[in-house]
């Protein structure tokens, strides 16, 4: 009886199989269809640009953040101080997490690839970025248990659809290895744009705004964890998110984004 059940169950699922791959063919025709009748531009300057957004000359102005750098923040250096020498920030503000690493310095191209990614549904940057972050992240990834983008709140999440720091985090999973933890963080609490608001404010929006929900707990506890992100610019948003999942009992988190802000002249002490 249970061999003859089998082939429908089978059979079933590979009905399933091909309508699902139906649902996301009609789902891409619109884009597809775009992409035919026109050319790629490059999302910075709007030259036509064969791959990923991003033309040679655009990409060469990207400033990717090499060492020397703050150990702790991840912080470029003008010069070389010698190792494990920390940031001024790092000492005077030592944040929840351990380390923080981004790809590149938040400029004009950087600024102009995550508000594609996160305002204009360019979601076709996120394998570029994300592969660019796999690399200054290799450090932290080679140690990691698990990935945790920083969420949206729900409401925020429906008006734009997706989660970029989802998008980003789902693009170093599928290239690293390291299991994705999508909803064991969340935004309890609608929070303002933290644009605009001195480094107190943002602290002070963002505090008790997220909680690892209680079902999820276990994905965290004893975990060593890497928060993703796209911008770092005061730390308060991952400060806050880094304090909720140590709370949770992680082993220890780590951040990842995509870039940061840094000062024109950073000097260790």
């Amino acid at each position: 009886m249970d061999a003859e059940a089998s082939p429908p169950r089978s059979i079933s699922g590979q009905l399933r199989s091909a309508l699902g791959a139906c649902r996301d063919a009609f789902a891409h025709l619109p884009r597809l269809a775009l992409d035919i009748a026109l050319p790629t531009q490059c999302v910075s300057c709007r030259e036509p640009v064969d791959g990923e957004g991003v033309c040679a000359a655009c990409w060469a102005k990207l400033s990717f953040i090499a060492p020397p750098f703050c150990p702790r923040l991840g912080i470029p250096f003008v010069y070389d101080p010698g190792p494990e020498l920390l940031s001024m920030e790092a000492i005077a503000n030592p944040p929840a997490y351990r380390r923080a690493r981004a790809a590149v310095r938040y400029d004009d191209v950087a600024r102009t690839l995550v508000h594609a990614l996160k305002y204009q549904d360019r979601t076709d940057l996120a394998p570029a970025m994300g592969r660019w972050m796999a690399r200054a992240g290799k450090e932290l990834l080679d140690e990691a248990d698990v990935l945790v983008p920083v969420p949206l709140h729900w409401r925020r999440g429906w008006s734009r659809r997706y989660n970029q720091s989802g998008a980003l985090a789902r693009v170093i999973s599928r290239q690293t290895g390291v299991k994705l933890a999508s909803e064991a963080l969340r935004r309890i609490r609608a929070t303002e744009q933290q644009i605009g608001l001195s480094r107190p404010q943002r602290a002070s929006n963002v505090q008790g705004a997220f909680k690892v929900v209680a079902d999820r707990v276990a994905d965290i506890q004893g975990r060593r964890v890497i928060l993703i992100d796209d911008v770092l610019t005061s730390g308060a948003t991952t400060d806050a998110c880094a304090r909720a999942l140590l709370r949770a009992k992680a082993a220890q988190v780590d951040v990842l984004v995509f870039a940061r802000v840094v000062d024109s002249h950073r000097a260790p002490i």
